[in-house]
């Protein structure tokens, strides 16, 4: 089990930043190709990722390069160019086919058979067909693009994204039928904590396993909400108590503070401790 609270887009343009992101708390570091990226940087930028990745030390944090799409003058070459780093994963913008990933997997076999993708959930065909290609084997992680997803609907973006309701729980919900982990989208307003606080309160309640970010500001609020504090750890243990308690008792359910304990509840249980105990080894 790996944490993935907060997970920030970092600049690949930007060296000084990459440096800097060696000592932040995040769970995994972004070196973005994409669209942080301008036009006349992308050449210099893949070169900055390369050199970055082959010698800083950035410890326990997982490390993802965002190449540009396969269809763009640059995505094969950021391919070749990352695809045998010591990396986790690459991820993919504005996946939105089988085809697409099939694609993007007999490139990857020809040069790191091992390599795992995270892909970006960000456009309409994307929701629509995502049950098509999100099970695929080299997919680990699913990423939602809300930003290019909210201009690609005609929407606006609003506080509390009412709008996107649908969006956010169908992706989660396929993710969940798959198996993979999936993130929520960046929060543009990103000094206003307050705002940030709500948004990942409800990502977490819909299912999401953690936020992903565009500054080093938005990490503690994502790491306080996505993680589990000592006290839900607690209570998760002393729900495990209760129901192996009634176990040995031949019950088939248990109550902790008057609340019925079932199975599925201590399945959960279980899921947040091991998940707090991985938390902590990973800082």
């Amino acid at each position: 089990m790996r944490p993935r609270r907060s997970v920030l887009y970092m600049p690949a343009a930007n060296t000084r930043a990459m440096d800097k992101a060696r000592d932040l708390d995040c769970d995994a570091i972004i070196f973005d190709l994409e669209d942080a990226v301008a036009v006349s940087s992308k050449v210099t930028a893949r070169s900055n990722v390369v050199r970055q990745i082959s010698d800083a030390d950035y410890g326990r944090r997982e490390l993802i390069v965002r190449v540009n799409g396969l269809d763009t003058p640059w995505g094969r070459d950021d391919v070749q160019a990352c695809a045998r780093l010591p990396l986790h994963g690459l991820l993919f913008p504005k996946v939105s086919s089988a085809d697409y990933v099939e694609e993007i997997d007999a490139l990857l076999r020809q040069l790191n058979p091992d390599m795992q993708i995270w892909i970006m959930i960000e456009t309409p065909t994307a929701l629509l067909d995502m049950q098509q290609f999100a099970g695929h084997p080299r997919v680990q992680v699913l990423v939602m693009g809300t930003s290019d997803l909210v201009q690609e609907l005609r929407a606006t973006h609003t506080a509390d994204r009412h709008n996107l309701g649908y969006a956010l729980q169908r992706s989660v919900a396929v993710a969940r039928h798959f198996g993979k982990d999936i993130l929520d989208g960046v929060h543009l307003d990103f000094r206003n904590t307050k705002t940030l606080q709500r948004v990942c309160e409800d990502a977490k309640a819909m299912g999401f396993d953690g936020k992903t970010l565009i500054h080093p500001d938005q990490i503690d609020t994502a790491n306080s909400v996505f993680g589990y504090s000592a006290a839900e750890e607690a209570r998760a243990r002393a729900l495990i108590a209760a129901w192996q308690r009634a176990q040995a008792q031949g019950l088939g359910v248990a109550e902790l503070d008057g609340r019925l304990i079932e199975n599925l509840h201590a399945a959960e249980a279980q899921r947040v401790i091991e998940y707090a105990e991985a938390q902590r080894q990973s800082g």
